[in-house]
């Protein structure tokens, strides 16, 4: 009981933390011939900064999955996780059953839906991009029918949405074979990085966890440059519980890039890098972050230290002033390049521009840094005061 109290009291401290920055809207469809309700999350500090562009979630049937899915994207914020994100919920909850249906003999859309489809591909995609500071990187996240609803923009010819989050997945049929005529290959032939996200659940009945089984393995088995296959099983006893638990862990994949350097990330694919190698992988890291989500972080601290025994210990240290040059660059106030300069001269046995080096960083440190003095010890062994 205590511990289902507290999860309401985070959610109910949740939605009003971000109740004051949520938009309704009524948009006005040709398409649809009428007006439908959207409702439009705008991330902390938009309006501070009129340059900064945040990537785009839609969330379908916004009446359920609006508020949960905006509560994690605001804590995956705040834990450096995810971007901010801006968020629009479209209301279906009069329209739902004409909004996903599909022929149950041969899995096509019907016209109601191919309509639904043209809205948000055409009209809701075109709104937000007009009206607000949105990245390249689009997410389409729904659930159940809704679900089967985002994996028809796969056939897309051109390849504009980035991650197709299908949570709790209530699929045709035919999805298998609508898969193999999609062409997922050309995603292979854009600069930027997709993902399709889908959950089994031990919550599910045998014959969904048996369809939605044979999907993910099928899945399993395409290996395609750019497009990311996250397959994932929740065990639980209910499906509401799944969709929760599933929203979150899809998140942590799609936006991993974003994220600091993981221990998995450092042993899957930099550990064994050479020391320029990993040096252009942490460059591009953050190019792309600033590409996909417009975020330009620079380069965390953290993954500096996360490449720097490579760059130390491999090569003799011969990489170490094209790692400080690249630290003074975009830090220009930061000791870290000059020390990084300094080791790879005092190396080099050039104790004089090592002594400068030294001297140089420990002149940017605030004398109240508690590694200051550990820094000084650089000067001292060198002989320098």
């Amino acid at each position: 009981m205590i511990q289902k109290t507290l999860s309401l009291l985070f959610v109910l401290f949740s939605l009003l933390g971000f109740s004051q920055k949520t938009i309704q809207h009524s948009l006005e469809s040709d398409i649809l011939n009428t007006t439908r309700n959207i409702k439009i999350y705008i991330p902390e500090g938009y309006e501070m900064d009129s340059i900064k562009n945040y990537p785009l979630t839609i969330v379908l049937e916004e009446e359920l999955l609006f508020d949960i899915y905006v509560g994690n994207s605001v804590l995956f914020a705040k834990k450096d996780k995810a971007p901010k994100q801006i968020v629009v919920g479209i209301s279906m909850e009069e329209t739902k059953g004409q909004d996903i249906s599909f022929n149950r003999n041969t899995g096509q859309l019907t016209s109601t839906a191919n309509n639904f489809y043209a809205f948000l591909r055409d009209e809701v995609i075109f709104y937000m991009e007009s009206n607000y500071r949105t990245s390249p990187f689009i997410s389409l996240f729904g659930e159940g029918y809704s679900a089967n609803l985002i994996s028809h923009f796969l056939k897309e010819d051109t390849a504009f949405i980035n991650s197709f989050i299908c949570i709790n997945p209530s699929f045709s049929d035919f999805i298998g074979g609508e898969l193999q005529s999609y062409n997922l290959d050309k995603f292979s032939r854009k600069d930027n990085t997709f993902y399709f996200y889908t959950n089994n659940s031990t919550s599910f009945s045998t014959d969904k966890q048996s369809k939605i089984g044979q999907i993910q393995t099928a899945l399993s088995g395409v290996e395609i440059k750019n497009f990311n296959i996250i397959n994932d099983v929740i065990t639980t006893s209910s499906s509401v519980s799944a969709a929760s638990e599933a929203i979150p862990r899809a998140m942590t994949k799609i936006f991993e890039i974003y994220s600091a350097i993981s221990d998995e990330e450092f042993n899957e694919k930099i550990k064994d890098l050479a020391p320029s190698d990993a040096i252009y992988y942490l460059e591009n890291k953050y190019l792309e972050i600033d590409f996909l989500f417009g975020a330009n972080l620079g380069i965390r601290e953290r993954d500096i230290f996360a490449i720097e025994k490579i760059i130390i210990e491999k090569e003799n240290g011969d990489k170490l002033r094209d790692f400080g040059k690249m630290i003074l660059k975009l830090y220009p106030t930061s000791h870290l390049g000059d020390y990084y300069i300094g080791r790879y001269y005092e190396s080099g046995k050039m104790f004089k521009k090592a002594l400068k080096q030294y001297k140089i960083g420990y002149g940017k440190m605030d004398p109240a840094d508690p590694n200051s003095d550990a820094f000084y010890e650089n000067i001292l062994r060198l002989g320098g005061q």
